[in-house]
């Protein structure tokens, strides 16, 4: 896996207090503005989102995906655009 927390994202989506579907949503959508090789880096505390639907999305659309745990219930997701 590569290191992408140690890359500067393009850009950082908050998307903490938000349940299904809005974090993938709003991943999404970020990602559709970012320019091949960018970064997102996607700050989410809903565990659905952080360890199935957003790693499934990036897995179909071939992003390099890196999920980290954040203390007890929250998750630092970094993505770079394909």
């Amino acid at each position: 896996m590569s290191e992408l927390k140690n890359a500067s994202p393009a850009q950082v989506l908050d998307v903490l207090g938000r349940v299904c579907p809005y974090p993938l949503v709003l991943t999404k959508k970020a990602m559709e503005k970012l320019n091949s090789g960018d970064v997102l880096k996607v700050l989410c505390d809903a565990p659905a989102s952080a360890e199935d639907s957003i790693p499934k999305f990036c897995e179909k659309q071939n992003f390099t995906l890196e999920v980290e745990k954040v203390g007890d219930a929250s998750w630092e997701i970094f993505i770079q655009k394909g």
